[in-house]
């Protein structure tokens, strides 16, 4: 797909696609680098290349090649137990419900198989603005996490959407299990930023970025040890649930790196799921919810230590969405 655009005053190239097309920085910035953009009919590659007035500019958005997927055997091999479902698909946008263990996109310190890698094993249409290796993806979950997401199989899908996260048109409700009770319902607004200490894990920070979060008590187990809750983010930044769960001494069950300290011999993943996700529909307009049942491990821990009855109406995803409402 093409798109041209005419200069109407100077600016720098990355700043002027920016307010034509809509999409996020390092998008931009991954376009022009990639020999994807032409002024005057001539490719350039320099984000900050100065614009002159009446300039023609011409965006290609290159269409996902499949030929770059890793060794099928391999891929499979490492997906190996890894069920990603499909909650909805159509020809615009993909929702699924991920796996634990499960990581999003490459980066140098990846070694298995990822979600782009399973969705490019399987032939799915991909939008391409986000570079090579996050075909398709707007949005992320950690490793660990559990839960629904939505994936961009056109540019233009790719575009909306993720003005949505930018306009908060487009989010996640989380439910997590806690090693101990919140006092009451709690929004926490802590800036965070990399820990200085460990490069691993992020932290409240003074000069960290903003990030706001609100959490509602939902049950309590049986023997008053342990507390589902659900969470409403505000921000997105790496790790916010965990962090702001941490800096008020409640700690994800498993959730070793942000000071869990039970018996992580029968938990082998935190117990943290995105459960329900709503957006507008990038083409019709539509508002849709999505809800992506709880993984067997947090699920038969809830049989185990909740009372069931209760929670299968308290983590209704409608009386999540309208709790939220009244308390934020």
């Amino acid at each position: 797909m093409y798109k041209n655009f005419i200069v109407q005053e100077a600016n720098r190239l990355d700043k002027f696609l920016a307010s034509q097309i809509d999409a996020s920085r390092n998008q931009i910035e991954q376009l022009i680098k990639k020999e994807f953009v032409k002024v005057n009919g001539k490719t350039v590659s320099k984000t900050g290349l100065k614009l002159k007035e009446n300039q023609e500019i011409e965006v290609h958005f290159p269409k996902a090649e499949f030929e770059d997927v890793k060794d099928e055997a391999f891929v499979k091999e490492s997906l190996s137990g890894k069920d990603v479902k499909i909650i909805y698909e159509d020809e615009h946008i993909l929702v699924i419900n991920k796996p634990a263990n499960l990581t999003i996109h490459d980066a140098p310190s990846v070694k298995d198989a990822t979600l782009v890698d399973w969705l490019k094993l399987n032939n799915i249409s991909l939008s391409t603005i986000s570079g090579e290796e996050r075909h398709g993806i707007v949005h992320r979950l950690d490793k660990g996490t559990t839960g629904v997401m939505v994936v961009a199989k056109t540019n233009e899908a790719h575009t909306s959407l993720s003005e949505q996260l930018q306009d908060k048109t487009m989010g996640r409700y989380y439910l997590a299990i806690t090693d101990l009770a919140l006092k009451d319902d709690v929004i926490i607004d802590k800036p965070i930023g990399r820990n200085p200490n460990n490069r691993l894990k992020m932290s409240i920070e003074e000069n960290g970025r903003n990030a706001k979060s609100a959490f509602k008590k939902i049950d309590i187990s049986k023997d008053e040890k342990y507390e589902l809750v659900a969470a409403k983010l505000f921000t997105g930044r790496t790790h916010q649930i965990r962090v702001h769960l941490s800096s008020i001494n409640r700690h994800i069950l498993g959730d070793n790196l942000y000071g869990f300290k039970g018996d992580l011999n029968k938990i082998n993943r935190f117990y943290l799921h995105a459960y329900n996700l709503y957006l507008i529909h990038p083409k019709t307009g539509e508002l849709m919810t999505f809800k992506a049942d709880l993984p067997n491990d947090m699920n038969e821990f809830l049989i185990k230590h909740f009372q069931m009855e209760n929670i299968h109406d308290k983590i209704d995803a409608n009386n999540i969405i309208d709790s939220f409402t009244s308390f934020t």
